[in-house]
């Protein structure tokens, strides 16, 4: 069923998600149209779905989010009493530490994402900090640990010896960042069940597994939190004293990606056509665009079509005028952040089969017909 499309409703909140393409069934996993969002805000039934289990079925009436652990006064929250607090509205890119994986070579296992698994919302919910704060946060607590209702066995070696919730841990210091949301809207309204309904995490700035959907749990821990998907999933290479050791994944890296023309499209020679794109970051601003048609022989600097705001993305636009020549072309773009730091010529291994954030390749051709 790779790149087929999907055509479903759920009745219960009305979400439909055609021209979503399935990386994979069930759990579901769908990739949102890259060459066809024109808008800033990726509309919701647009938006990428990630999940690593079934969608677990959580009733509104019924929620409580528990926030416990090293904290002065654990506490339980329906859904109502979290809507009923003081709420900020954020806009974040999220996307899947995997996304762009179809482009590595040779080809690695993992669910075959091109452009798509990355999307851009309007979230709205009440910022962790403030749990924290009502709960009493203790001095010593080093991690705070998001844990989802969803529940299951990972596929990836070493398993678990028991079925696992999908579990997730930020640093002290960014959950306490005010950007960090308990999000019950996305887009300014009620978040569907496939985005994590009634209540989920947004991290901004961090790749999306951080940002734990149908959350039901918030631990703060004294020690750091090992689970499974930050030593064995989501996790990379840093060398330590001239020795590997394994680190969660974290921040965004500062990438951009041609969201048209599309891979392997058929332009016009000797024409005016606009190569259009986005580009984010992590904790940093994306300042600078370049266009490469030649391969990355040539750069030409491109025009950012939305202002810099932190933890969102910005789309870009370039008038470029085809070849004559027909044939086939190279498009590339890099983006440059606030510190001057432009992306990696070349994907990093020690990042596996994540991060891929060096230029992408997209093949065009130019042809009379």
């Amino acid at each position: 069923m790779e790149g087929s499309k999907t055509n479903y409703v759920d009745n219960t909140h009305q979400f439909f998600s055609v021209g979503l393409t399935i990386r994979q069934k069930e759990p579901k996993n769908l990739e949102a149209p890259f060459d066809r969002i024109d808008s800033y805000l990726t509309p919701t039934e647009l938006f990428y779905i990630r999940s690593h289990f079934p969608i677990p079925a959580l009733d509104r009436a019924s929620y409580q989010l528990r926030i416990d652990g090293a904290v002065r006064s654990p506490l339980a929250l329906s859904y109502e009493e979290l809507r009923s607090m003081p709420s900020e509205t954020r806009v974040a890119t999220l996307e899947c530490a995997g996304n762009s994986r179809v482009f590595l070579v040779p080809q690695v296992q993992g669910a075959q994402w091109e452009l798509g698994a990355v999307s851009n919302a309007e979230w709205t919910g009440v910022p962790l900090r403030a749990l924290l704060e009502r709960a009493g946060l203790a001095e010593d607590a080093c991690e705070i640990v998001l844990e989802g209702a969803d529940r299951g066995m990972p596929k990836e070696e070493p398993m678990p010896p028991i079925p696992i919730s999908y579990a997730w841990s930020l640093p002290r210091a960014k959950a306490l960042r005010s950007e960090v949301l308990i999000a019950y809207q996305m887009n300014g309204r009620q978040l569907p069940r496939d985005h994590g309904f009634p209540v989920r995490a947004i991290v901004p700035g961090h790749y999306g597994m951080a940002s734990v959907k149908w959350l039901t749990g918030i631990q703060a821990v004294r020690e750091p939190f090992h689970g499974y998907w930050q030593t064995t999933d989501y996790a990379y290479w840093v060398m330590m004293d001239g020795k590997p050791v394994r680190r969660p994944l974290g921040e965004m890296q500062l990438k951009s990606q041609i969201a048209r023309p599309r891979v392997c499209e058929t332009l016009a020679p000797n024409r005016i056509y606009t190569i259009s794109g986005a580009a984010w970051a992590g904790e940093t601003d994306v300042t600078e665009i370049e266009v490469s048609t030649d391969g990355g022989r040539t750069w030409t600097r491109a025009e950012f079509v939305d202002p810099v705001r932190r933890h969102a993305w910005r789309r870009w636009k370039l008038e470029w005028m085809t070849p004559q020549e027909p044939g086939q072309y190279t498009l590339l773009s890099r983006a440059w952040d606030a510190a001057g730091v432009v992306q990696p010529d070349k994907h990093d291994r020690n990042y596996g089969t994540y991060v891929i954030n060096h230029p992408l390749p997209i093949e065009v051709f130019i042809d009379e017909s």
